[in-house]
């Protein structure tokens, strides 16, 4: 499958490039066969013979220069562009090592090329193809149709091509997600789902309207012209023109009978062989395009003569021969223009144009509406970090939103439940964990109480022997009362002796207990630094002793600054902290472990330092996100984690690290501090 997928990419730049061409060729295909109704070319003009008699090249062939300047544009656009997208599908064919900023460099190119190349593509053919009609035609009414056509047409194109080019890059998009899975927001362009919508539709309605307005317009001429030339047609069959009136004088005293119609119509008289042509308006003129029509074809037109290409001008025309055998043509000239219709039909696209941007937009907001409401939902968990509470999404419609609503709501069941049973997991890791340090810590614990029992023992036998002594002097004269005194001195001596033993294995009995409750008790109280730090150095101290490790606190903050929390978990939290740093100097005697408390801003900074070993950097990536160790068989991984966790979340406080392989590491406490 995944060779099979390489195999795909490897010729990705194939199969785009000829979506491309496949697309322009469609399009200009569409535009061979349209352009004749929307531009009112004359009957039967698209005659291949004919198109060469009266220009340079035939419609095929402009279309073809049109289709290699369209795809040349395509081609170069989007190869010049798309150079990021090339490299990394090559790097990616080879198995060579692509960065996650590599990665997201290709990732914004697949969502702003096609729109890049929308805004160039467009603006380049709108302006080459208005320029091309400036130089090709010399009506401005013309200009003006072709002028809207070429918008039409490039606007659908581009669009088309944006569609297109999207489909096909989201393949490459989906492929650099598999390959790293790093994410990040607002790549790329930022279009909101409305106004996207409204930026494809349009271009298609503006194609549409314009062509179906061009096509109207040209058919409401057609009728124009063909009702004026028919008038005209019948006037010269009143007049009844005879073979003998066919000269220069006759034909102008005949047609000079014949009422026009506007001032713009005027007769014109072809002699034989076109030797001259004679024009009742000085300003008037007779074309070769004309010339060329009547003698393809004068007879399939029934006399309907046209002035040239997307022009909007017509001849009605008569052939006479006169007494010697040789062929004449008269008739009247006529302009077919009908601005009025034509802004009308302007005038109707721009309306519905924009009634139809309107509630297109508003239909688009309502879509974004019900998106918006899964979106800010899913927001307002990842900011609020928090999927314990139930948030129903109302379900509106009876649709795919409506479905996406229900599966919304059937995730936060199942998100609620899952997380339920996480913690549930959570508490029982916890749980080992604890118990695990508390046997640890238990075991220091009964070597630390060790030499205070039999201190204790000692003392007892101290005051045995005192309490015999004293008992034996009660009745002996010889002993005085500096004596008794004496015998009561020492006793006390030994007394404070044992109170002083007693309160040391107090402290340890009350630490030990604390530290062997549950550790996500949520239990909050005030305490102390100097509380904190006595507690950690009680608990540490067997096990410092017997690694050949000094613990070196150092007060750069008033030690009476109060923390509120659940203090046994941050003395866990310490002491794992500490017994690691222990741990890095992988059994070497004769070191020492810093302990530093200072204030930055409204919070304690404790950090503990070490001069041990580091963390190895593929090692560090993971830390706090992912229960690892450096321990091997020995560590489960969970203290880090678990005191990440706790930091964060008893204390609303933050736990971060500074590490060199080699050198050493400093984890860093930050908490607040209780006012």
């Amino acid at each position: 499958m995944e060779e099979q997928k390489n195999r795909k990419l490897k010729h990705f730049g194939l199969r785009f490039n000829l979506a491309i061409l496949l697309i322009d060729a469609i399009a200009v295909l569409a535009v061979y066969f349209i352009m004749p109704a929307v531009q009112n070319f004359p009957p039967l003009s698209e005659d291949f013979a004919f198109q060469e008699a009266v220009q340079q090249f035939t419609h095929l062939e402009q279309y073809s220069i049109v289709y290699l300047i369209g795809i040349t544009i395509h081609l170069i656009s989007f190869r010049l562009l798309m150079g990021r997208i090339y490299r990394y599908l090559d790097k990616r064919s080879y198995s060579i090592d692509i960065s996650y900023e590599e990665l997201k460099s290709v990732r914004k190119d697949c969502i702003n090329i096609p729109y890049r190349v929308f805004f160039v593509q467009l603006t380049l053919f709108i302006t080459i193809g208005i320029i091309f009609n400036f130089i090709m035609l010399a009506n401005s009414f013309a200009i003006l149709k072709f002028t809207l056509m070429i918008i039409a047409i490039a606007s659908l194109v581009s669009i088309v091509i944006l569609i297109v080019s999207q489909r096909m890059l989201y393949k490459v998009l989906i492929i650099t997600y598999e390959d790293k899975q790093e994410y990040e927001k607002n790549i790329g362009y930022r279009i909101n789902n409305s106004v996207n919508m409204l930026f494809q539709m349009i271009p298609f309605i503006i194609f549409v309207l314009i062509v179906l307005s061009l096509i109207g317009y040209s058919k409401a001429v057609q009728q124009e012209g063909y009702a004026i030339g028919s008038y005209y047609k019948g006037c010269f069959d009143a007049e009844n023109i005879t073979t003998e009136d066919v000269t220069l004088s006759g034909l102008s005293s005949k047609l000079s009978e014949v009422p026009l119609l506007e001032d713009s119509h005027y007769f014109y008289i072809i002699e034989p062989h076109d030797r001259a042509i004679h024009l009742s308006n000085p300003k008037g003129y007779i074309s070769d395009f004309v010339l060329s029509y009547r003698d393809f074809f004068y007879k399939e037109s029934n006399g309907f003569v046209y002035e040239k290409f997307g022009v909007d001008e017509q001849l009605i025309m008569e052939e006479i021969q006169d007494i010697n055998g040789n062929t004449w043509y008269f008739g009247v000239k006529y302009p077919v223009i009908d601005q009025a219709l034509l802004l009308y039909f302007l005038y109707l696209v721009i309306l519905v144009l924009i009634i139809y941007s309107v509630l297109l937009y508003i239909l688009a907001k309502n879509i974004s509406t019900n998106l918006v409401s899964v979106t800010e939902s899913l927001q307002n968990i990842v900011e609020n970090k928090n999927v314990n509470e139930f948030h129903l999404l109302p379900i509106t419609s009876n649709d795919e939103f409506g479905d996406l609503a229900y599966y919304y709501n059937k995730i936060q069941e199942l998100t609620i439940s899952n997380i339920d049973e996480i913690n549930r997991n959570q508490a029982k890791l916890v749980e080992q964990e604890r118990l695990a340090s508390l046997g640890q810590m238990v075991g220091g614990i009964a070597h630390n109480l060790k030499t205070p029992i039999m201190s204790i023992a000692g003392a007892m036998e101290g005051l045995e022997d005192l309490v015999n002594e004293y008992d034996s002097s009660i009745e002996d004269k010889e002993v005085t009362a500096d004596d008794h005194h004496a015998i009561a001195s020492d006793m006390k001596d030994w007394i404070h002796k044992v109170n002083s033993y007693d309160a040391y294995m107090s402290d340890i009995i009350t630490t030990v207990k604390g530290q062997a409750t549950n550790f996500t008790d949520g239990t909050s109280e005030i305490f102390t630094l100097e509380e904190l730090t006595n507690r950690v150095e009680l608990l540490m101290r067997q096990e410092l002793k017997k690694s050949f490790v000094s613990l070196n606190i150092l007060f750069d903050i008033n030690k009476e600054t109060k923390l509120e929390g659940n203090i046994n978990s941050l003395i866990q939290v310490l002491n794992n902290l500490i017994q690691n740093a222990i741990q890095s100097y992988n059994g070497e005697p004769n070191k020492t472990v810093d302990l530093v408390l200072n204030k930055e801003d409204n919070n304690v900074v404790i950090k503990i330092v070490d001069h041990g070993s580091g963390i190895p950097e593929e090692i560090q990536k993971k830390l706090f996100t992912e229960m690892i160790t450096t321990k091997g068989n020995k560590g489960s991984g969970l203290g880090l984690y678990m005191s990440y966790s706790t930091i964060k979340g008893n204390f609303n406080g933050n736990l971060t690290f500074e590490s060199q392989e080699g050198v050493g590491s400093t984890f860093i406490l930050t908490l607040p501090i209780k006012n």
